[in-house]
Order: C-alpha cells, then sequence, then structure tokens
C-alpha cells in the first residue's frame, strides 16, 4: 500500500478529457486520470454547471418560507427552501466566477421572485461545493430573517410552484421522515439552527 506523505501526492492528473455536451446550460465531461501511484483509471464523468444560493427565510412571525416544485431527478414534488442560479453576464450557466452577480444578490432576487417576500436581515452562513465529488459548481448558503411580502411570484418560464409556510418543528419533521429532500438544503437548515438557538 502506497504511503501518501503530503496532500499533493494524492492528486490525480488529468491527462485527457471528451467534452460530450458544451452548451450554454452544461459543460459536461469525460476523462482519463492517472492514479498518484500511475494507474489510470478512465472514464470519469464531471460537469460544470453554474454556481447558486439557497435561502433559509423566516417571516417576520418565525415562520419559515419554503416552496414545493417537482424535481425531475427523483420525479418527485419536494418540499425545499428558495433557491437559485447566480445570474452571468457571459450568458452561460458555468465557467469564471468574475462574470456572474454577487451571491447576495442572486439570493435577494431568488427570494422575491420566487416567493414576493424581501428581508433587509441577511447572514451568510456558507459557501460550500455542491458535490465535490463530480461538479465544479458552489452552493452559497444564507439566512434571511423578518421577511416581508412585497410583491407577487416572478418564476423563470421553467419554474412551476407554490409557496408553503412551516414552523421550525414542521421542516424538523419533514427532515426525519424523508420529505425535505434536497441536502444542501438540510445542510442549510442546521446551520441556520446554530443562529436561532
Amino acid at each position: 500500500m502506497p504511503n501518501y506523505e503530503d496532500d499533493k501526492d494524492l492528486v490525480w492528473e488529468e491527462i485527457e478529457t471528451e467534452h460530450i455536451v458544451q452548451d450554454e446550460w452544461i459543460n459536461f465531461r469525460k476523462s482519463a486520470y492517472r492514479y498518484p501511484d500511475g494507474r489510470v483509471f478512465a472514464p470519469y464523468y464531471s460537469y460544470s454547471r453554474r454556481d447558486y444560493t439557497v435561502i433559509v427565510a423566516s417571516d417576520e412571525e418565525g415562520n419559515f418560507i419554503c416552496v414545493r416544485q417537482f424535481r425531475q431527478g427523483i420525479k418527485e414534488v419536494t418540499t425545499e427552501f428558495p433557491a437559485g442560479g447566480i445570474e452571468r453576464t457571459d450568458g452561460k450557466e458555468y465557467g469564471d466566477r468574475d462574470a456572474t452577480e454577487t451571491a447576495l444578490d442572486c439570493a435577494k432576487r431568488e427570494l422575491l421572485e420566487e416567493t414576493g417576500y424581501e428581508s433587509s436581515d441577511w447572514t451568510h452562513l456558507l459557501t460550500i461545493p455542491s458535490n465535490a465529488t463530480i461538479a465544479d459548481n458552489y452552493a452559497y448558503v444564507f439566512m434571511a430573517r423578518k421577511c416581508r411580502k412585497t410583491g407577487e411570484q416572478h418564476l423563470d418560464e421553467t419554474e412551476c410552484l407554490n409557496v408553503v409556510k412551516h414552523t421550525a418543528e414542521e421542516i424538523e419533521d419533514l427532515i426525519h421522515c424523508g420529505k425535505f429532500q434536497q441536502s444542501v438544503h438540510v445542510m442549510a437548515w442546521l446551520l441556520a439552527k446554530e443562529k436561532l438557538d
């Protein structure tokens, strides 16, 4: 068994890449990697998508603002927090992070567009890779307190969602019975709970 004494001894070297799909939405790749011990592994699939925000939003009564929408991956309607992709000035869905709106501006926009609510009390909780195994995009997690309804939904053409409110106890129940099914959103809730205590 090799002895990896340093992190640099763990790095895989990408030696070949084929872009299977590369359009404005996604860069889906098939790569070959050389392991630190010299073996080659292929194919390894990965993708680039745009960064996004997740917002744990609560209203002035302390209820949490959630959305229900269909998720194609699991083919179910899920309950989750408002969330959405960070808009880019170059029209693509991935690439250089300097070409994006700020994560906070995205979070404010997505909360308003998806729910009609706004807040002036924002906390950045964490920035974390969305799925470090196969993707290079990041989730920016925020908490918005004392949200108030200031308008109506303004949904994107691909969005069909309903706004629902839940107490903290109801969110806990949804998580524990497997009905709050977005992993980054569950993590966001655990982080937000620390701020509520």
